[in-house]
């Protein structure tokens, strides 16, 4: 079970993704958080990192890393595509 409501996780969260977002704009990308459903974080990632063959190693190596260290290590993250719906998505997990 998991200790924080998905409206207490809101703050956290934003602070732990604008930690990894610079190394995102380093490299011409961006992420966006689109929201949070028991403790699932789902973001869209942007810019170069759209189609980017490598943003899956991204999203666990840099973004679930961040977001497990700084807040709780059963957190998880959720790349949504541009247009996809992520409260349907979160529906469907």
């Amino acid at each position: 079970m998991f200790l924080f409501s998905d409206e207490e996780l809101q703050a956290p969260v934003k602070i732990s993704i604008e930690k990894v977002r610079p190394h995102l704009l380093a490299d011409g990308g961006d992420i966006t958080i689109l929201g949070i459903k028991n403790a699932t974080v789902y973001v869209e990632l942007k810019g170069a990192c759209v189609g980017c063959s490598h943003s899956h190693i991204t999203l666990k190596n840099a973004i679930l890393r961040q977001l497990q260290t700084d807040i709780h290590p059963d957190i998880k993250v959720q790349q949504v595509q541009a247009g996809e719906d992520w409260k349907e998505l979160a529906k469907r997990n």
